[in-house]
């Protein structure tokens, strides 16, 4: 998720019916898990929540603004022009694995996304926010406030919420990567999943 720090983002957006005019607009701000490091982007979880869409036959347009190793403070630079570019209906948010990683107080990685969270929901758009989690050997005392930070904003912002991405993948070596942080291809339909039973009831709205 983490190690590619390019600059070039990974605009790719899809048409989720063969309509002219798209009955709703999903934005896909994160890292590289959404950025389907290490693989065809043809097989991350962001197309296949697109073809998902297609196949229930949901009038959607998916647009992946994701890069691989950025961070909230990244997300916070962006998602001003973001929302103006593609007036998303719903914003899914899935950054803040870097931060950690690079030992970012956990304070500031809150002040981050919660800004993004604001400026989605003050443009009007649903958020639904993906937690993460990092490695134990960060200590017991940073790592549970690192994922407190998720919670938190969730609740105070009263957002949807995956309370970890990597749910039964992070801890399964036949789902992860080589480097032991990307989630491989085999993975990435579980990771639909769990973004799906949060992303499910917005579409119905």
């Amino acid at each position: 998720m983490f190690k590619s720090f390019t600059r070039l983002v990974v605009y790719v957006t899809l048409l989720g019916s063969p309509q002219i005019f798209a009955a709703c607009s999903i934005l896909v701000i994160g890292d590289s898990i959404s950025a389907a490091y290490g693989m065809d982007i043809n097989k991350g979880w962001v197309t296949l929540l697109q073809n998902k869409l297609n196949r229930n036959n949901l009038n959607c347009k998916l647009t992946n603004a994701s890069i691989s190793g950025d961070t909230s403070a990244g997300g916070v630079a962006r998602i001003d022009k973001h929302l103006a570019d593609f007036e998303p209906n719903i914003v899914i948010v899935e950054l803040g694995g870097n931060d950690g990683l690079r030992g970012l107080p956990p304070h500031t990685l809150k002040k981050n996304l919660n800004t993004i969270i604001d400026r989605a929901k003050n443009a009007g758009s649903a958020v639904i926010l993906l937690g993460i989690r990092i490695p134990p050997n960060y200590g017991k005392p940073y790592t549970s406030r690192f994922e407190q930070v998720f919670y938190q904003l969730a609740d105070e912002a009263n957002i949807g919420f995956v309370p970890f991405l990597l749910e039964g993948i992070g801890d399964n070596s036949d789902l992860m990567q080589h480097d032991g942080i990307h989630p491989n291809e085999k993975a990435q339909p579980i990771i639909l999943n769990l973004v799906w039973n949060s992303l499910e009831p917005l579409l119905s709205q």
